[in-house]
Order: C-alpha cells, then sequence, then structure tokens
C-alpha cells in the first residue's frame, strides 16, 4: 500500500489558534497520506471558531465545544469521531511537523506497534530554546518510566499516533494536559506494543503563542502519581 492510499485520521485540539490553524490544516491535507481531518475547537476567543465555522472541505470536520475543557476532552471528542484505521495526534500551533506522519506510521504499518511517540530528542531537528523546558521534560518523562517501566525519551510530545481499533478500546478521562501522562501510564498497563521515532521541531516563544509552563509539568508530576497508585 502506497503512502496515498494509507487512509488515516488528524485530530487536532484547538484553542486560540486563528495565526496559525490554517496552515496546520494545509499542511495536514498535503501530508501525503489520504487523511481526514478532525479539528475540535475547545471555546476559543480570537477568531478559530469563526474561521472553523466557514471552512468547507471534504475531509475537514470541525467539532465544537461550547466551553473550554481542555486538550484532553477535545482528543477524545476527536478520538470517538475518527473512522480510518489510524490515528495521529497534531498540535495546532505549527511546532510539530505533518512530514513526520512518514516515519512515523512505519511501526503501525508492519504491525510492529500499537502506538507511537514522535520524539523530540532522537536526533530529529529542532529549534534551540528554553534550557528548563528541557529539564522539566526530562524530569517528568523520567518520572513517567519509572513507574510505567517504559524507557521512553519524550512521554509529553505533541505527536502520538496508534492503531485505532486499540485506542477506542482504552478508557480515557483526563481533560486537559494531563492526557500525556494518561494514554503512557494506560497504554503501558495494557501491554500495548510501544515505539518511538525522531521528529523536528519548531517550538515556540510565549511571545509567539507558547502556553505550557512550570504549572503544567507540576501538574503532569501529580498525574504520573495518581494513575499509578490511585486510578
Amino acid at each position: 500500500m502506497t503512502p496515498e492510499q494509507t487512509k488515516i485520521s488528524v485530530v487536532i485540539p484547538v484553542f486560540n489558534e486563528a495565526a496559525t490553524i490554517g496552515g496546520v490544516i494545509d499542511r495536514v491535507l498535503k501530508c501525503g497520506f489520504d487523511a481526514e481531518v478532525i479539528v475540535v475547537d475547545d471555546a476559543s476567543t480570537d477568531g478559530t471558531r469563526e474561521y472553523l465555522k466557514t471552512l468547507e472541505h471534504p475531509r475537514v470536520r470541525a467539532f465544537f465545544h461550547s466551553v473550554n475543557r481542555g486538550k484532553g476532552a477535545a482528543l477524545r471528542l476527536g478520538f470517538a469521531a475518527a473512522r480510518n484505521p489510524y490515528v495521529f495526534v497534531q498540535d495546532a500551533d505549527l511546532e510539530y511537523d505533518p512530514r513526520d506522519y512518514q516515519v512515523m506510521i512505519g511501526p503501525l504499518l508492519d504491525g510492529r506497534a500499537d502506538m507511537v511517540y514522535g520524539s523530540r530528542f532522537l536526533g530529529g531537528p529542532h529549534r534551540v530554546l528554553f534550557f528548563w523546558h528541557y529539564v522539566g521534560n526530562r524530569v517528568v518523562t523520567l518520572l513517567s518510566n519509572m513507574v510505567s517501566d517504559l524507557n521512553l525519551s519524550d512521554m509529553e510530545t505533541g505527536m502520538k499516533a496508534f492503531v485505532r481499533e486499540k485506542l477506542v478500546a482504552l478508557r480515557l478521562s483526563a481533560n486537559r494536559f494531563t492526557f500525556e501522562p494518561e494514554i503512557t501510564a494506560r497504554a503501558a498497563r495494557a501491554r500495548w506494543r510501544i515505539y518511538e521515532v525522531p521528529v523536528s521541531y519548531s517550538g515556540r516563544t510565549y511571545e509567539e503563542g507558547k502556553k505550557i509552563g512550570w504549572r503544567d509539568a507540576f501538574t503532569a508530576i501529580c498525574a504520573i502519581i495518581f494513575y499509578r497508585f490511585f486510578d
């Protein structure tokens, strides 16, 4: 099967990304696969919602939260709407490149993996930014690895791919950025076959719209402990 014949669903959770959402959708549609694009707007207030309501494309579907519920809730809605056998998560901020789907889908297509992480720390090109963000990510990933007995390099990556039939069977509940530690903990517990591949990363500064910060790292640590001992 050629890439052009491979059917994938790409779920894009979005909140206040009017400047980038159009470009992200365009890049996904040109990623080289037969992709359906599922955009879930999490009650944006900057014009993103209005843009999506005017968007007409046969391979793009948009869903809307009436109130802000968080990334995890938006992803659950998108996952439920996905129709194709492979599901990708794509952030709406242009930090991750849909051209990397080409390398990510390999372990899924040949049956080696149920889930693939696109790692920012395995040698792919990346914009050089924020040493302390890097440290925070490594600490969170290390703690996650300790409790899940995995050896991931980038648990918090925003680019992940799944076999749909596995994904829909997983019980997810996290509403916000705690989606990342939750999906990792539940996949490890379910004995999924997990792969990592290098992807490129064009990180943003806070002036350019970056949203995640140290508070989210602390919340992720709490979530890792919760899903290990109290879930």
